[in-house]
């Protein structure tokens, strides 16, 4: 009796220590999504709620009791690798950019701190002041020769008495009543502190500009959330929101705009726009040449140099030197490979120059760029098709090749009726990996040559060299005129479609994993 008491008393404390827990973690979990959903953060809040609810039920209910140990291990999962995808998704469907990184509401909280002087306001000239416990006063001076100090929160105290300051050469204060004055230079490093303080009160409230004026500012936009418009005060000019930027009749505008739903506005300019569709299709036409041109020549220079050595004496010797490439960092190999074909002090252009006289133009030119990118790819891919070629080799029956050469077949036959196909049983799904791999190959291209160059007249920064990945990059990072997040995004989705196709064609039709497994 006594155990079974004591196993019922430790299940009934573990419980209400799990109930404990679990009422801290909704607590915080519901102030934080409360918070993201008045910010208009809807994917966070959406994924952060489903995370919430999917832990109530795995702790609460008796029968979700296997999943408890690893509730937390899900929920990281969910929302580290899960949410990021799903976020992608959701950004490719809005106009989520550089002038439209904010929420509506974001939009709003920083109109509200914009101010003007209007012609009723006054200007001053301030000095700073700070007390022990880091709370700042202002001595203004204004045109008339009046003085006074400013506080935050109340009304402006006019300075009648002079004699009861101590006073430098400018009849400034040293202090007042327990606030010491800061250097000139000592403000420069608090100028933003100062600017976010408002001293005084109702409508005298002053702010500080710069170093040399504050001036009772008023608020300088007035939102209506009725008519859903924005006012400048200071002109009279109404906006209105206009694809998530604030616009007025004329069409000016007013920063920062805020993110909104395009639907499928951002995939229809891919394919539809004049400025970005020629410049695109080329890319993408490129980008398909690139990963095909690249596990040809690295899957038949790998095929040739593993035949050529294979029965040679010391091939293992042979073999650890021609893998070098390959153990090397792909970035510090094509560092080496730009400095090689330098036109101008790299060995490779110095040596055709000074043998051919001419050396091609590696980096300028868009067709020799591209050789060149082809050239070093195939010096990082060949070390691996090369052991992959070798160790199929070895597990084709030799007696095939002999039955080979009683029935008179040359070496030619015998390797493109019997080598060939029995090689691709164990190599052809390596070759759709590394046709996948090299349609998104980003480091050769960006490490190369940056995707240059240029393509003259595109509309988005684009070049020659880029394949669809580069692209999206400088859309996103890399690009002068900002980035353009939705837009990426919807290309990002548009290659992963791209990929999943190649790849269920390349299976479906070669029957590459029947063949593999038969095998």
């Amino acid at each position: 009796p006594q155990p079974e008491r004591k196993s019922v008393t430790t299940t009934i404390s573990g419980m209400i220590l799990r109930l404990l827990l679990l009422a801290i973690f909704d607590i915080g979990a519901i102030w934080l999504i409360a918070n993201l959903i008045q910010d208009q953060l809807w994917p966070l809040g959406g994924m952060l709620t489903f995370i919430t609810i999917f832990v109530n039920v795995v702790l609460l209910r008796e029968g979700m009791y296997p999943l408890r140990w690893m509730v937390i291990g899900l929920s990281l999962l969910a929302l580290l690798s899960v949410y990021p995808i799903l976020y992608t998704v959701w950004i490719a469907f809005t106009n989520y950019g550089d002038g439209h990184l904010l929420t509506k509401v974001q939009s709003l909280e920083q109109l509200d701190k914009a101010s003007y002087l209007p012609e009723t306001g006054s200007s001053f000239t301030w000095n700073a002041y700070r007390n022990d416990n880091d709370e700042y006063i202002l001595w203004l001076g204004n045109n008339d020769g009046n003085s006074f100090v400013a506080r935050p929160g109340l009304p402006l105290e006019p300075v009648t008495d002079l004699t009861q300051y101590e006073l430098d050469s400018d009849d400034i204060p040293s202090s007042i009543e327990g606030y010491n004055r800061l250097p000139r230079l000592q403000t420069v490093s608090i100028l933003d502190q100062l600017a976010a303080i408002e001293f005084g009160a109702e409508e005298t409230v002053v702010r500080v500009r710069n170093l040399d004026s504050a001036a009772s500012t008023v608020p300088r936009y007035e939102y209506d959330e009725e008519t859903d418009t924005l006012t400048d005060l200071s002109t009279g000019v109404i906006y209105t929101p206009q694809r998530g930027t604030w616009t007025a009749e004329d069409g000016s505008t007013v920063p920062p705009g805020f993110s909104v739903g395009l639907g499928f506005d951002n995939f229809l300019r891919f394919f539809k726009s004049s400025a970005i569709g020629g410049p695109l299709l080329r890319v993408t036409i490129w980008n398909f040449v690139f990963a095909f041109l690249t596990v040809l020549t690295t899957f038949f220079v790998g095929l040739f140099t593993a035949i050529l050595f294979n029965d040679l004496p010391g091939k293992k010797i042979i073999f650890s030197l021609l893998i070098i490439p390959y153990t090397i960092p792909s970035l510090v190999t094509i560092l080496v490979w730009r400095g090689m074909l330098n036109e101008q002090i790299g060995i490779i252009s110095t040596t055709m120059q000074s043998v051919l006289g001419w050396a091609p133009s590696w980096f300028n030119d868009p067709t020799w760029a591209k050789i060149g990118i082809l050239l070093v790819n195939l010096w990082l891919g060949y070390p691996y098709f090369m052991l992959v070629c070798s160790g199929a080799l070895q597990g084709i029956p030799e007696d095939i090749y002999k039955a080979a050469d009683v029935d008179g077949a040359n070496a030619w036959r015998k390797f493109w009726n019997l080598t060939m196909p029995l090689l691709l049983v164990a190599v052809g799904p390596l070759l759709v990996a590394s046709y996948v791999f090299n349609f998104n190959n980003f480091n050769v291209i960006f490490l190369y040559n940056g995707g240059g160059p240029p393509i003259a007249g595109a509309g988005t920064p684009i070049g020659h060299t880029d394949i669809l990945i580069s692209y999206v990059y400088n859309l996103a990072f890399g690009g002068s005129r900002g980035a353009d997040f939705g837009f990426a995004s919807a290309i990002s989705i548009i290659i992963f479609v791209i990929v999943i196709v190649i790849t269920l064609f390349q299976f479906r039709y070669t029957n590459m994993w029947e063949e593999s497994s038969d095998s």
